[in-house]
């Protein structure tokens, strides 16, 4: 059965979509709004592949647009383990109209959703009252469920998540004699002033959580996030987060989106007692192979040469 997806017109009013958007971003965006696989919450199932497919494009050239709308234009999330994207403005441009049938339709697909944050996600942008709620019942469960969870976890990790109330308080504790040195080598102003060093934690742990969520790393990975965070005070790094941001950017031009890829390259960092940013940079430029000079494409003359002063009579021999 096909479906139907109508665009307002004020969609093209929309300032992101006239003034930012390329023309190749107006019809990735277009596509995203109408293609077969949408449904009723803003929230579907799809592969790069298929976008490519359908679109005519290489995958290099979806994936490039993809991370545009993630970490550019933000109008999109995408887990790259349940293949499920969310449209950010889905609620103004298509939740605009509620009864029995609409809401059993949404009820139906809200339960189907496998990432469960992408729903508060898509929720911010509706302006019915009646679907916003619907939508909101769905981000209390997940919320009692991650609570659940996280009660069975020792208390040291719940600063995952940079919104709950336990980060702060983990925040206002002693870091350790070690995270103390960084802090006053960092900035030595700062030692009388804790309020502003644990202000700080709370920015860096903020920075890296969005860092990874926007960039297909996982949503709902709770725990490499908790593994990923504890090199901000397991480290020797002089700024962590500015490192573990660069090892998590390098993972991403490399599409390798895990973990222990990242991992990887803070321990062979580590190795090489490369201990901030600009130190990797210049150690990274270093390493670059010096390119071989071009072999000489000066031509050689075939066969034998001809004596200088010889002068060819093309009429020899005639008479």
């Amino acid at each position: 059965m096909a479906k139907f997806r109508i665009i307002r017109t004020d969609f093209w009013q929309d300032p992101i979509v006239s003034e930012e958007m390329s023309v190749e971003d107006k019809y990735f965006y277009l596509y995203l709004l109408t293609n077969q696989n949408t449904t009723q919450i803003g929230i579907y199932k799809i592969t790069k592949k298929q976008m490519a497919f359908d679109l005519g494009y290489s995958i290099e050239t979806v994936h490039s647009l993809m991370d545009r709308f993630i970490r550019h234009h933000k109008l999109i999330r995408y887990n790259p383990e349940t293949r499920e994207i969310a449209i950010k403005n889905w609620g103004l441009y298509n939740l605009n109209k509620g009864g029995k049938p609409v809401m059993d339709c949404i009820d139906a697909e809200l339960k189907e959703v496998q990432d469960r944050s992408l729903i508060p996600y898509v929720a911010e942008s509706i302006h019915k009252q009646e679907i916003c709620s619907r939508f909101e019942t769905f981000c209390e469960q997940e919320e009692m469920c991650f609570d659940h969870d996280m009660g069975d976890q020792d208390e040291n990790d719940t600063y995952l998540d940079p919104e709950c109330d336990e980060m702060e308080d983990m925040f206002h504790t002693t870091g350790g004699q070690k995270e103390k040195q960084q802090q006053q080598a960092a900035s030595p102003n700062t030692e009388n002033r804790p309020d502003i060093v644990n202000h700080q934690k709370v920015k860096d742990v903020k920075e890296i959580i969005e860092c990874w969520d926007d960039n297909g790393f996982g949503f709902t990975n709770i725990n490499a996030k908790q593994q990923l965070l504890t090199w901000l005070d397991d480290s020797s790094f002089l700024h962590p987060k500015d490192v573990i941001i660069k090892a998590m950017n390098i993972a991403c031009s490399n599409n390798k989106r895990r973990l222990s890829y990242i991992i990887g390259i803070l321990k062979n960092w580590e190795n090489e007692s490369l201990l901030t940013v600009e130190e990797i940079d210049s150690y990274q430029e270093n390493q670059k192979p010096i390119p071989k000079h071009r072999e000489s494409t000066n031509s050689y003359p075939t066969g034998r040469q001809i004596p200088s002063g010889f002068e060819i009579n093309l009429t020899a021999g005639e008479e």
